[in-house]
């Protein structure tokens, strides 16, 4: 587990995937540090699985890769961090972070396009969002079921908006990595894919509390919505078995 060190943050590499350790006070400097480079600067919110998924999947791996900014979302990452060097990562609720972000975004009345999800959904949490940040200048949005012969159009109508910030959520085919695959043609700024925080800032489905968040215990209401991912209990110990062996062998086998 190596780590390079800047101003506002500390790289470290779990399992050979990076990941960001970056204090809430920090965060504001780093996100300013992004824009100002003038070039495109995905963010990724990452989760165990999400990181497991970066181990076995080339594409995804190579979208975490070139991230500018990874963030743990999951108890168990920080725990790894721990374990496997002594550090203590900062673990952020996603709905947090994004709060946070647009926060930021807002104080230097910076913009932002909305990218996913139904469009009555789409439609409230813009709403919501621009009750609550009244500076942050919205440039766009649009609905994240879109034809594939619209998605040039959509691709294009982001470039020249020019956003400080694109948000993609739920129903935009690809999902995560349709950030990934259209990079080029974006244009510069932020890029968070935002899963179901649509649903969220529309008042549609609850986010978890912070002392189920703290605890590590949000999955279990993704559960009681699909109780397939109790299976999830068998990556979680192939993971733990993974931290072990890099602990008792990773310094005899670099390449492992």
């Amino acid at each position: 587990m190596g780590n390079t060190m800047s101003p506002a943050r500390e790289r470290v590499n779990l399992l050979r995937v990076p990941i960001d350790i970056v204090a809430p006070d920090q965060l504001g400097s780093l996100v300013y540090e992004l824009l100002a480079s003038g070039k495109e600067q995905n963010i990724v919110l990452l989760s165990l699985w999400d990181l497991l998924r970066a181990r076995r999947n080339g594409e995804y791996r190579a979208y975490i890769l070139n991230a500018a900014l990874v963030i743990p979302i999951s108890k168990s990452l920080a725990g790894g961090i721990h374990f496997l060097a002594g550090k203590k990562a900062v673990r952020y609720m996603p709905f947090d972070f994004v709060i946070n972000l647009l926060t930021i975004l807002e104080s230097r009345e910076h913009s932002a396009y909305f990218l996913g999800g139904k469009k009555q959904i789409l439609r409230k949490a813009e709403k919501n969002i621009r009750e609550t940040f009244p500076r942050l200048r919205i440039v766009g949005r649009y609905v994240g079921a879109f034809k594939r012969q619209e998605e040039a159009t959509i691709v294009e109508a982001i470039r020249k908006a020019s956003p400080s910030l694109l948000l993609v959520g739920k129903g935009v085919r690809g999902g995560e990595q349709w950030i990934g695959r259209n990079k080029a043609q974006l244009g510069r700024g932020l890029r968070l894919w935002c899963s179901d925080l649509f649903d969220i800032f529309a008042e549609h489905r609850k986010r978890p509390s912070r002392a189920v968040f703290d605890h590590g215990l949000e999955w279990v209401s993704y559960c009681f919505r699909n109780p397939f991912l109790l299976f999830r209990v068998f990556p979680y110990l192939y993971y733990k078995i993974l931290l072990l062996v890099y602990k008792l062998f990773v310094k005899r086998l670099p390449n492992f």
